[in-house]
């Protein structure tokens, strides 16, 4: 295996050389450039040639996944070993969408069994909600869910819902995630609570924002149906089985995870069950086919033509190689406007890591900043920041070539949209050109001098095109598994584990005591400007 240190090494050579070159140059250097960096597998096209590497620094990135062991960490991860080291777990994700039948062991022990059996439970429960077999304490069928959950329990359903939705959905699903009282208040306004399930989501069943959701949402079903018959109205997804039958939930109606399914990785399992239920169970499978497919290709694929590694290699390469410390993932889909969002948990709490699996300090940056809207709306917010900007931001466009919805013609114009921005980001406009027009349009000297740099673009800013072929639960699964896996990769390089969040931790022990000091409870000791601002905000 080659030495990993020289690895860096020369990976930082090669972009410090390509760091002064043009993507432009590369592409015309290399006739084979466009077939070496496209990926196409599980419905799902990736063109990275317009990024910042040369065909050098391809190699060396891709030497350095291999220094890295990458293939090995892999073959951990797939076969369930402890790769979570910090908590001593498996990471088995991907048996949450694999076949029944496939022999999967999380630190030796079968797990498909168990995934299977709740996967049958679910199906069967949103069959009877939907058929409507199972109705409200009132006798009327369930018409909304209130999904109740947060960061993970919350943005991967979220996404899932705005993308797979049917445009007249018989079943309305609503989420508040947030401990602002207005989310509840807004998202509630309209539902009639006689018509309503509560879907609460929180493995522990104590994380406050959602248990402070829930308790809201009990009293508010309630007040329409009565406290005996709240229950009728409540569904569960927790491990703590104490805890749901204490707040009179049925365990019937609690669905469970593992301790191999991290958070952020978890809208794979019952976490999804709203969107389960408001679609069909045949929508979510195929959602599940969608990442199984990604697997395959993940686990099968060499290096160099692995969809999941070349995207995290060239997150790397700009990352350590060229200094870029953040990253704009934009989706030209409306349904997906969600992505920036969901991937802002899967990569920065995944990898948003200063010390490495052994304790010691990171030498080198780990997870960038990732940020993101759909497209065309960010076109007119951010976007001149991309073209002009003192900083270099890598971009991923993310395209459907494919869909029939809205009016006419519509999808055409959004197509060219992502099309032109990429080639705008590459090409630019040079100073040259901008100062014929100028002279055409019988400028003087003195106004060209002044304007044309203005209106120059440098170009020469990379980006990466992920195009589905239609939006669909499978190509939605293979494009979420992706990420994933991308992620995975970056991990594994940077040597840290990417499945723990201790992060998380410190501002929600603190968020308590802080809470008891606001509700008239005991002063405790903090920095002296903590304790102004909660003085201030009890008077």
């Amino acid at each position: 295996m080659p030495d990993l240190d020289a690895a860096w090494t020369a990976l930082e050579a090669a972009a410090k050389a390509d760091g002064a070159g043009r993507i432009e140059d590369f592409i015309a250097a290399e006739p084979d450039r466009l077939a070496k960096l496209t990926v196409e597998t599980c419905g799902l096209t990736l063109d990275l040639s317009k990024q910042a590497w040369s065909k050098a620094g391809l190699n060396a990135a891709l030497d350095l996944a291999k220094a890295a062991d990458v293939e090995g960490a892999r073959k951990a991860m797939l076969g369930g070993e402890a790769i979570n080291t910090s908590e001593g777990r498996a990471v088995l994700h991907t048996a949450l969408r694999a076949a029944a039948t496939a022999d999967i062991k999380a630190q030796g022990q079968p797990v498909m069994a168990d995934v299977e059996a709740v996967r049958c439970r679910m199906a069967e429960f949103a069959g009877k909600i939907r058929n409507g077999e199972i109705k409200g304490a009132t006798g009327r069928p369930f018409r909304a869910i209130l999904h109740i959950g947060i960061g993970g329990s919350d943005l991967g359903p979220r996404l899932l819902w705005d993308a797979l939705k049917p445009l007249k959905p018989t079943i309305d699903v609503r989420f508040i995630a947030n401990v602002d009282g207005a989310e509840f208040a807004l998202e509630t306004a309209d539902l009639d609570p006689a018509e309503t399930l509560v879907i609460v989501v929180s493995k522990t069943f104590t994380t406050m924002e959602t248990m402070a959701n829930a308790e809201a949402a009990r009293a508010w079903i309630a007040g329409a149906v009565g406290a005996d018959k709240a229950g009728l109205h409540m569904a569960a997804v927790s491990t703590a089985l104490d805890k749901t039958a204490a707040f009179g939930i049925d365990e019937a109606r609690v669905f469970g995870f593992w301790d191999w399914v991290g958070g952020r990785y978890s809208l794979w399992s019952a976490v999804s069950l709203s969107l389960i239920v408001a679609c069909g169970w045949d929508v979510f499978e195929g959602f599940l086919a969608g990442g199984a497919a990604m697997d395959a290709h993940f686990a099968t694929a060499p290096l160099e033509q692995n969809a999941p590694v070349l995207l995290a290699l060239a997150q790397i390469y700009n990352r350590n190689g060229l200094g870029r410390a953040s990253r704009s993932v934009v989706p030209y889909s409306h349904r997906l406007r969600r992505l920036a969002s969901f991937l802002q948990q899967l990569e920065m709490e995944s990898n948003g890591k200063s010390v490495d699996k052994q304790g010691q300090w990171l030498t080198r940056g780990s997870a960038a900043a990732v940020f993101g809207d759909a497209g065309t709306n960010v076109q007119h917010a951010y976007f001149q920041s991309m073209h002009q900007g003192t900083d270099v931001v890598p971009l991923e466009f993310i395209a459907v070539a494919r869909s029939d919805e809205g009016p006419a013609g519509m999808h055409e114009k959004l197509l060219a949209n992502v099309i032109a921005q990429a080639e705008a980001l590459l090409v630019g406009k040079s100073e040259h050109a901008v100062e014929t027009e100028l002279r055409a349009k019988g400028l003087t000297p003195a106004a060209i001098d002044v304007l044309a740099p203005q209106k120059t673009f440098t170009g020469n800013r990379p980006s990466t095109t992920v195009v589905l072929e239609r939006l669909t639960p499978q190509t939605l699964g293979a494009l979420i598994a992706l990420y994933e896996h991308k992620t995975f990769v970056e991990g594994a390089i940077w040597g840290i584990n990417s499945f723990d969040q201790w992060g998380v931790e410190l501002g929600k022990t603190l968020a308590v005591r802080v809470l008891g000091e606001l509700e008239g409870g005991e002063r405790l000791d903090h920095d002296v400007s903590t304790t102004a601002m909660i003085d201030r905000l009890k008077r």
